[in-house]
This record gives structure tokens, sequence and C-alpha cells, in this order.
């Protein structure tokens, strides 16, 4: 991840502190937030601070580690029982979180030690699936293309590197022209506001657009693919990915635009059968009815956004249906999202 020049990871834990860019002061302010123990990085996952299915299991992964560390020679094992459902318990959708929480716990219960170790394996791993995704991402774009994406899934959304935006990365720099559409992504504008800085750190030419913009564009001849994040795959290849995704998917099919999904092998759940059982979180009705920024002296403001006495609904995914999905960028290949060719992977 590159922050004017310089590289930075998402998440990372030295000792028993967990470190992290604080995601909801972006693009307006960086800063990194520090973690002491589980349970704050149990809320920073819950409020948000760190978002994106990597970084999530990354940072429930340290949290894990962090439980070990902290448990009580005495109580140990029934601490870090507690510790495992507390971090299970902070988002249900995004499956790299559950994957990550099992393989850090089932080390802890050989030794605290084993358990820091194991949370460090793993996001490296997570920064290695990354590079390996945007490799192979690569090889699907073509100079001059001009690509779609929505909400983020780029280094914020992982340890580094990223899924859906690492190969226009790589495409970007080995000299490749490109633009990319960048959808707002509202409630929480993460594309207008992490994306898009994203960017600006990458120099990659790029627009904001709305998110009902999509289909407008695709008519035009102007998207020549689409790259999505993932937070969860079931078995048969249905994904569930940010709110939204799955009405991209049915424009980019109508258009035949190429719509791809990008994500490691770490978020497909082989016992979820299929999309219908993949949990949908549904999170606060204030951000959709209020936003948040900064006035010109810098100090951050809510303000509401739509008709005083309004009520909202805000689902945080939607489930796009494996036959609306072209291919899926995985660390090990770019496969079909059929049952067969997931198995394969594994």
């Amino acid at each position: 991840m590159l922050v004017k020049g310089k590289h930075y990871l998402t998440v990372w834990m030295e000792g028993r502190t967990v470190y992290m860019i604080e995601q909801n002061l972006l693009p307006f302010q960086f800063r990194i937030f520090e973690s002491p123990n589980y349970q704050t990085s149990c809320m920073t996952i819950r409020d948000m601070i760190t978002r994106g299915a990597g970084a999530i299991g990354a940072t429930a992964g340290f949290a894990m580690a962090q439980a070990a560390l902290e448990a009580p020679k005495e109580t140990y094992q029934a601490f870090i029982d507690h510790a495992r459902k507390e971090i299970e318990a902070t988002r249900p959708t995004a499956y790299n979180l559950f994957f990550v929480v099992e393989k850090v716990y089932e080390a802890a219960c050989k030794s605290p030690e084993k358990a820091f170790e194991e949370a460090q394996r793993l996001a490296q791993e997570n920064v290695d699936d990354g590079k390996k995704i945007g490799e192979f991402g690569n090889t699907l774009i073509k100079d001059g293309y001009r690509i779609e994406t929505h909400c983020n899934a780029g280094w914020l959304g992982f340890v580094d590197y990223g899924s859906a935006l690492s190969p226009i990365y790589l495409a970007n720099r080995s000299g490749k022209k490109i633009h990319v559409w960048v959808d707002e992504t509202r409630p929480r504008s993460q594309g207008a506001r992490l994306t898009a800085w994203e960017m600006v750190n990458e120099n990659v030419p790029f627009d904001i657009i709305p998110d009902n913009a999509g289909a407008h564009y695709m008519s035009k001849g102007m998207v020549d693919m689409m790259i999505v994040g993932a937070d969860r795959i079931a078995a048969n290849g249905d994904t569930a990915n940010k709110i939204g995704t799955l009405e991209k998917a049915i424009a980019a099919k109508y258009y035949n635009v190429p719509f791809y999904i990008a994500a490691p092998c770490s978020t497909i759940d082989m016992n979820t059968k299929t999309g219908k059982d993949i949990p949908i979180e549904e999170r606060s009705h204030d951000e959709v009815l209020y936003s948040n920024g900064p006035d010109k002296q810098g100090d951050f403001h809510t303000i509401m956004t739509c008709a005083p006495g309004s009520s909202a609904k805000n689902p945080a995914f939607d489930v796009t249906p494996a036959e609306l999905i072209t291919g899926i960028i995985t660390n090990k290949g770019i496969i079909k999202p059929t049952i067969e060719e997931i198995k394969s992977l594994f």
C-alpha cells in the first residue's frame, strides 16, 4: 500500500498490540489506530475502523492471538473459548473472519506463542494471495480497458494488494493504459472515499460515478469489464458482496460486459451450499439517513441527508447468482463459478 509514496500495511501486530489504518477517517485524515486488547480489536471490526473481507480476517486472527496472550493460565481454555465467540459475533457475512479465527484458535489451544505465529502467517498469506490475484487478473486486462468496480476491494480491504483492485494496480504499473469507473457505493460511500483515495495514491486514472450510472455507461459501450471483490462465495459459486453488486451483475449480463469476482480461496465457504444460505448483515439505518465528513476547518460533522422522521433498511450485502459471473479470479488461478471448478481448488 502506497500512501504519499510510503509503504503501509492495512493492519499488523507487534507484541500484543494490533495496529491498523483508521478507515472511518479516510480520505480526509490518515491515522493509525492502536488496539491494545482483543475486545478493542472486536470493536474495530464492528465499527468498521477496519473493513474488507481480507482485513477483517487478519484483524480477527490478531484478535484471537491477543486473547491467547491475555488469557490467565488458570482459566486459559475457557477464556479463549469465550473470546472466539465474541470475535466471530462481530460481523456475520465475511467468511475470511471465520476461516482465520478457526485456524488461530486451533493454534491457541497449543500455546499463546503458536497463536501469535499462526496469526502472523495468515496475515502474510493474505498479502501473498492478493499479489497472486493481481498477477492472474492482470492477464485479463487489455491496454485501453475501461474497468468498473464496486465498493472497496483494494489495499484497504486486505492486508496489502487487495483483491478486485490488485489486477488494476498491476496493469497500471505494467504500463497498460486503463481507466477505472469507481462506483460511489452508498450508503457508506466506500468507493468514493476509499477506492478513490487508493487510486489517487497509485496514480490510476479514474472517475467516481453514481451507483445508478453503471448501466448507463455499459449501454454506451464504455465498460470493457467489471471486477468486484467478495465477502463469501458459496460452494456453487453464488457470491455475497457489497450491496448493489447484484444489480451491476444483471446490467453487465444484459450488455455482455464480462463480470469477474476476485477473491482468495479463504473466501470460499464449502459448507455453504448456495447463496441462499449466506447470512446477510443488516446494519444501522443511521448509515442511510446520515453522512459524515469534515468542514473547511477539518472538524468532522454528521449531517442528516433524508427527510426527518424517515426510517431506512440497510442490508450490507447482496448475493450474485453464479450464472451472472463470468469467472472468479483466485490466488490459484481463474476459474468458472461451478461446483466442479471450485472443488478443484481444494
